[in-house]
C-alpha cells in the first residue's frame, strides 16, 4: 500500500491510473468467469458504456465528477441487468455468444447515436474537481482519486468471493444440478454476480473516461473484451491478484514494447524491430498460447500451486542416534 501511494513521484501516473483502470476491469471480469463460471465475451459494453455516459454527464450536463461517475455506474448496471437477464438462459459457449451478440448490438447503437461522436468518439471530457474543490486536472491529484476507487472496487470483490454468496457461487459453478437440488435459486445467483461485475467494469470504464478525456468505439469493441478475458487468464483465473497481475502484464507489453523495439532498430541497425509496436496482438496471442500450453493456472495460479506442494510435501524425519557415554558395554 506504502509503494502504491508513493508511487507516483517515481513513475509516471497516468500509466499507473492505466494500469489501476484495467485491473479493476479483468477483476470484474474474474468475479463472473473465476467464480461464478460464468463466460462473457461482451464485458466492453458495460465498461465502454460506462465511459460514454459518464462522458456525456460530464461535457452535456456539466454534472460534477461524482455524480457522473455514479451515472456511468448505473448505466453500466442497467445494461448488465438487461443483458445478463437474456443471457443467463443459456450456459457454457451459447451463453459467451448471446452476450457477444448483444455487446454487438451495443456497439453499432452507439456508432449510430448522434452526440456521441461516431467514429470519433466523445472528446474533450473534463476531470472536473472533487467534491468542487480538488483540481483533478493535476495528474496525482486524480491518481490518488483513481487509487481510492480501485481499492474500494478490489475490496468489494474480495468481500464477495469471501462471503457465503460467494461460497454459492463456487458451488454453482462446480455443480449446478446439485446447488439446484439444495434449493438455491442458481438463475438469481448469475443475474447478482453479472450485474456486480458489469457495474465494477463500469467503474472502470467512467474511470478510463476521465483520465484520458476521450472515449472511442475501441472501449465497446470485441476486441477489448477479448483483451480483458486474456488478462484474466494469463494472470490466473479465479485467484484474488491475478487479474491485476495479468493486466499489468498486458498493458505493459503494449506500452512497452513499440519503445523496445525503436530501441532494438537503433541498436542492430535492423529495421524490422521498429514494427513490434504494431505486433503487439501477435506477442500477447503467443503468450497466451504459452500460458495454456504449459501454465494453465497463470502466473498467480501457477505460483500458489508450486507454494502448496512445497509445503505439503512430507519432511524427511532424521533418525536420531545415541552415543555410548561411559565404559564400553562388554
Amino acid at each position: 500500500m506504502i509503494a502504491a501511494l508513493i508511487a507516483p513521484f517515481y513513475v509516471y501516473p497516468v500509466l499507473l491510473m492505466k494500469l489501476l483502470c484495467f485491473a479493476l476491469f479483468a477483476c470484474a471480469l474474474n468475479l463472473l468467469l473465476g467464480y461464478g463460471g460464468l463466460l462473457s465475451l461482451g464485458h466492453a459494453a458495460f465498461f465502454g458504456s460506462a465511459g460514454y455516459a459518464t462522458g456525456v454527464a460530464l461535457v452535456a450536463w456539466r454534472l460534477p465528477f461524482e455524480l457522473s461517475i455514479l451515472f456511468g455506474v448505473i448505466v453500466a448496471a442497467s445494461l448488465g441487468f438487461v443483458i445478463g437477464g437474456l443471457a443467463i438462459r443459456r450456459q457454457g459457449i451459447y451463453f459467451a455468444m448471446i452476450t457477444l451478440a448483444l455487446a454487438q448490438m451495443v456497439f453499432f447503437i452507439v456508432l449510430q447515436l448522434k452526440g456521441l461522436g461516431g467514429e470519433d468518439g466523445l472528446q474533450q471530457i473534463p476531470r472536473g474537481k472533487l467534491l468542487g474543490i480538488v483540481n483533478l486536472a493535476n495528474d496525482r491529484s486524480l491518481y490518488y482519486v483513481v487509487l481510492a476507487m480501485f481499492a474500494a472496487g478490489f475490496w468489494l470483490t474480495h468481500r464477495i468471493i469471501h462471503s457465503p454468496f460467494g461460497q454459492v457461487l463456487v458451488a454453482i459453478r462446480d455443480n449446478e444440478p446439485r446447488a439446484t437440488s439444495l434449493g438455491y435459486e442458481t438463475g438469481q445467483y448469475k443475474l447478482i454476480v453479472f450485474v456486480l461485475s458489469a457495474s465494477i467494469a463500469g467503474l472502470a470504464g467512467a474511470l478510463k473516461a476521465v483520465l484520458f478525456g476521450v472515449v472511442t468505439l475501441a472501449d465497446v469493441h470485441w476486441h477489448l473484451s477479448g483483451g480483458v478475458v486474456l488478462m484474466t487468464l494469463l494472470g490466473g483465473l479465479g485467484t484474488v491478484v491475478g487479474p491485476i497481475v495479468g493486466a499489468v502484464t498486458v498493458v505493459m507489453l503494449e506500452n512497452e514494447l513499440g519503445e523496445f523495439g525503436s530501441a532494438m532498430a537503433q541498436w542492430t541497425g535492423v529495421s524490422w524491430f521498429g514494427n513490434l509496436g504494431e505486433a503487439v496482438t501477435i506477442v500477447t496471442g503467443a503468450i497466451f498460447i504459452v500460458c495454456v500450453l504449459m501454465f494453465r493456472r497463470g502466473i498467480v495460479g501457477e505460483l500458489q500451486h508450486l507454494i502448496l506442494t512445497v509445503r505439503s510435501r512430507p519432511r524427511t524425519i532424521q533418525p536420531q542416534t545415541t552415543e555410548w557415554v561411559g565404559p564400553p558395554p562388554f
